[in-house]
């Protein structure tokens, strides 16, 4: 298995990452053609989602967001294997910070934050950009890989230009050791939680939705500021992001009230391009515990 990766790696993915841009998106293209047409690569998922999601919709326009998305799930993942040999120089050409100012405006105060975001437009080079243009030490929580060969490119891959990664395991432990140094830690809010009675339970683009909590919690724990990360897609290849102030004394908040408030921004920004969204991902395999009627 170790050989088979190693070639893997060796053999076709660093070779598709060397590649300029617009070869990479005439790949692109052709996956496109292959994932909708052909193989009909999480189809039906995708396809159920967006009719839970935009049930008052005509059937013309989700048909067009499902070809919209296939065409940008396909530019994702080239571009994403491009990270693994991107240059700094092309990433801050490619991937642009609208209003640093709005983060870096703690990192003055002297005190860390916590981003929160989604999986829209092109997280993956986001990762590689952002700790280059913020002041703070940027820290990605991610779920480690199963191929441990992988998550260690991975890992590798993101934390090239400065990120670094914690497993979701040790965030706690990661906290607790950096109290002192100057963190913007990122948290993913939409991906499905495996414990469907310790996430929030909201309605989440018409449906039911359990959501992580750890943005709020962590946030409300140490009082760090909670910013909202939104991710643009400009143009093929071209993205800027720009950060949002939720709340800059947590520990003051209501129970929910951050979760509510990141989860409708995301919410928005999704209505608003609904292409850009990683609807393959079964967000709502759970569902609410009958004993949890309530928002939690």
């Amino acid at each position: 298995m170790v050989v088979l990766n190693f070639l893997l790696y060796y053999l076709i993915i660093i070779p598709i990452s060397l590649l300029p841009f617009p070869v990479l998106y005439v790949i692109s293209d052709f996956l496109y053609f292959n994932f909708y047409y052909v193989f009909g690569y999480r189809k039906a998922v995708v396809q159920q989602n967006i009719l839970n999601s935009f049930p008052e919709m005509s059937e013309k326009d989700r048909i067009e967001i499902c070809k919209k998305f296939y065409r940008h799930f396909s530019d994702l993942i080239l571009e994403s294997i491009k990270t693994f040999t991107i240059s700094n120089k092309q990433v801050q050409k490619r991937v642009v910070c609208k209003n640093p100012e709005v983060i870096n405006k703690y990192f003055d105060q002297k005190r860390s934050v916590i981003i929160a975001g989604g999986h829209l437009a092109n997280w993956e080079i986001f990762a590689v950009a952002v700790d280059a243009v913020i002041k703070h030490q940027a820290v990605g929580i991610y779920t480690p890989l199963s191929n441990k060969y992988f998550d260690t490119k991975m890992r590798n891959t993101r934390s090239r230009y400065g990120l670094i990664m914690v497993s979701a395991r040790k965030v706690k432990p990661f906290f607790d050791q950096h109290i002192n140094d100057l963190t913007a830690t990122i948290f993913a809010i939409d991906q499905s939680p495996s414990n469907p009675r310790s996430c929030y339970w909201t309605n989440f683009l018409n449906q039911e939705t359990g959501v992580l909590f750890g943005t709020e919690k962590f946030g409300k724990d140490y009082n760090y500021p909670v910013l909202y990360g939104r991710i643009n897609k400009e143009k093929r290849g071209y993205y800027s992001f720009e950060f949002f102030d939720i709340g800059d004394q947590p520990k003051d908040t209501e129970h929910g009230e951050i979760t509510e408030k990141v989860t409708r921004l995301l919410e928005k920004d999704i209505i608003a391009s609904p292409q850009y969204w990683l609807w393959s991902h079964k967000r709502w395999k759970h569902k609410r515990p009958i004993d949890n009627k309530e928002k939690n």
